[in-house]
């Protein structure tokens, strides 16, 4: 009895309360939350004993519910800090289709190169002939030969015995003219709806091959300020006079870009000298050069700069070739182009 009257005066006390409790915010949303939390006492706690045990079952509830709130409110966080890992970790591309496949080496081992592929890379010929000159026959052939002779002279002057530099240097200007023959022999084919016979190919290969060399001696010979200021001077200025030159004859420019690779042997023979005298110190082959010329695990910068004479000597001849080409009165797309030699 004693208990069921208690239960009936908090009961209206909480029902009442409303009417008295207008004069601050908290008592507002006291009267507003009590009403509802009376009635919800009333429901669960209906059952045998009636209102009975209102007041015990009330406090009950009233501490359930403090201890369940911190719980639901973790795991409501937990689950929005899952939301946003889950979309940090995921790749932008992805939404469009074009992730990469996962890539691997022969060994199982992930492919760690984003800048080529396996199946991009190749063991050079090292059994090209280094010796092959092109000895000038005609007028062009002269300005070629002697305007390259007279690009070295400064080359000497600034890097002297500086191979790394040097090297670094001329791979800046070398990497230029396959993409400039490439990119006129394309708008060409646009223009007159005709195929290249794939020296576009062949001469954008070029290209990236020679950018390789640089990515390659870059891991090796960081360039200080000056040297960057120089590059971009020299890649300016050679890029608009290359451009201008195979516009006005294609057969000077490959002429020119042939002598200039024949330099390239030149100074990377002189390069392998003082390797091998001691003069540089034959440190270890960069991990970039290992995977793209598919090189030993243990290779050194003379196995480094081996390959890379090497490229160069094929690129000789895929310019000497393409300017032959052109002094006998044909296009190039007349011959097949020399897809692949590197």
């Amino acid at each position: 009895m004693k208990h069921s009257a208690f239960s009936s005066v908090v009961l209206r006390a909480l029902i009442n309360g409303r009417n008295n409790c207008n004069r601050s915010g908290t008592a507002v949303a006291t009267a507003t939350v009590m009403p509802f939390m009376a009635a919800e006492m009333s429901r669960h706690c209906a059952g045998a004993g009636g209102l009975k045990r209102g007041f015990p079952c009330w406090k009950r509830m009233m501490a359930s519910e403090s201890l369940r709130s911190p719980v639901e409110a973790n795991s409501t966080e937990k689950k929005e800090e899952e939301k946003k890992s889950e979309g940090n970790s995921l790749v932008a591309s992805s939404y469009w289709g074009i992730s990469r496949q996962k890539v691997t080496r022969e060994d199982g081992t992930e492919w760690p190169w984003n800048c080529f592929m396996p199946w991009e890379t190749y063991h050079s010929n090292l059994s090209i002939d280094l010796t092959k000159h092109h000895v000038p026959k005609n007028f062009l052939d002269k300005v070629a030969y002697r305007t390259v002779k007279l690009i070295r002279i400064p080359t000497d002057v600034f890097f002297k015995r500086q191979y790394g530099c040097r090297a670094m240097m001329l791979e800046t200007v070398a990497a230029v003219p396959g993409m400039v023959g490439g990119m006129l022999l394309h708008l060409r084919s646009l223009r007159r709806f005709q195929h290249s016979g794939g020296w576009i190919k062949a001469l954008l290969e070029e290209a990236e091959n020679e950018r390789m060399h640089l990515m390659t001696m870059v891991e090796l010979v960081k360039p200080k300020w000056y040297e960057r200021i120089l590059v971009l001077v020299v890649q300016g200025v050679f890029f608009n006079a290359f451009f201008a030159l195979y516009l006005l004859s294609p057969k000077l420019a490959h002429r020119v870009v042939g002598y200039l690779e024949e330099e390239a042997i030149h100074s990377y023979t002189e390069f392998l000298r003082d390797l091998e005298s001691g003069a540089i110190e034959n440190v270890p082959a960069p991990a970039i050069a290992i995977d793209y010329w598919r090189l030993p695990k243990d290779a050194k910068l003379k196995d480094v700069i081996t390959v890379i004479r090497a490229d160069e000597a094929h690129h000789r001849d895929v310019n000497h070739f393409a300017s032959d080409i052109h002094f006998q009165g044909k296009e190039l797309r007349d011959a097949p182009a020399p897809i692949g030699y590197h």
